[in-house]
């Protein structure tokens, strides 16, 4: 009960993250979760409620999206899906652990030096930042650091940086939930923890919707990106593990 309503709480911050940045829930829950429950559970659970999660933010964010990036965003990440899920199955998670904290650390890294006269990358980096993408979201439920960066280097405006990333989330995010099904990794302690967080997931998005207009949003990512960065050590590091 008690992990329960902590993966809640966590679930309600990643879930305002979210909404605020437009990036940032598995980030910020997938890490915790996985030092709580242990990957196996966590992969599955956090998949379940991401998917929720960019399912009610790309209705928010539907009029922005650019369809064509996202067709080739989508079709490079449903090949990398595959090699990401066997990975889940096959991988020692003492290994699988330290790696993704190393994503979460180069990402994090990344976000907090950026360059500021950076060259605006050629739109044909699209397919391996999919492809790339497909593989941590089938392992790690993590798709979003190899696009953030894309979207980055291409320069999107805000809005279409936000609706690319929602819709892109929700389409690879749904081949990982039907994947994890195929699997049979949706068990019964999976979706217990999943009644638990869909409300407190529910609560973390009206806040944001909320408090959006109101908050510097260039503090905020700096926060979250300080946050991913501290869980990305603690999981490279093995601190808190079960």
């Amino acid at each position: 009960m008690t992990t329960a309503l902590l993966i809640a709480a966590v679930v309600f911050c990643a879930a305002l993250a979210q909404t605020l940045s437009g990036f940032g829930f598995a980030l910020i829950l997938m890490p915790i979760a996985t030092l709580w429950l242990g990957l196996r559970t966590a992969a599955p659970l956090v998949a379940l409620t991401a998917l929720t999660a960019y399912t009610l933010n790309l209705i928010r964010y539907r009029q922005a999206v650019d369809v064509r990036e996202v067709l080739r965003l989508g079709a490079a990440s449903a090949l990398g899906i595959p090699a990401g899920l066997w990975a889940l199955a096959n991988v020692d998670e003492s290994i699988i652990r330290p790696l993704l904290g190393l994503v979460l650390i180069a990402y994090a890294v990344y976000r907090l030096i950026r360059p500021a006269g950076a060259r605006a990358c050629s739109p044909r980096w699209v397919y391996l930042a999919g492809f790339v993408a497909g593989c941590l979201g089938g392992a790690y439920n993590t798709p979003g650091p190899p696009v953030i960066l894309y979207g980055s280097l291409r320069r999107w405006p805000r809005q279409k940086f936000r609706a690319v990333l929602q819709t892109f989330f929700f389409f690879n995010g749904a081949l990982v939930v039907a994947s994890h099904y195929a699997a049979h990794r949706l068990t019964p302690a999976v979706l217990t923890f999943y009644a638990y967080a869909a409300p407190a997931l529910l609560l973390g998005i009206l806040a944001g919707s909320r408090i959006d207009s109101r908050l510097n949003h260039d503090r905020f990512r700096a926060i979250v990106t300080a946050m991913i960065l501290l869980l990305g050590l603690s999981l490279a590091l093995g601190l808190g593990k079960r």
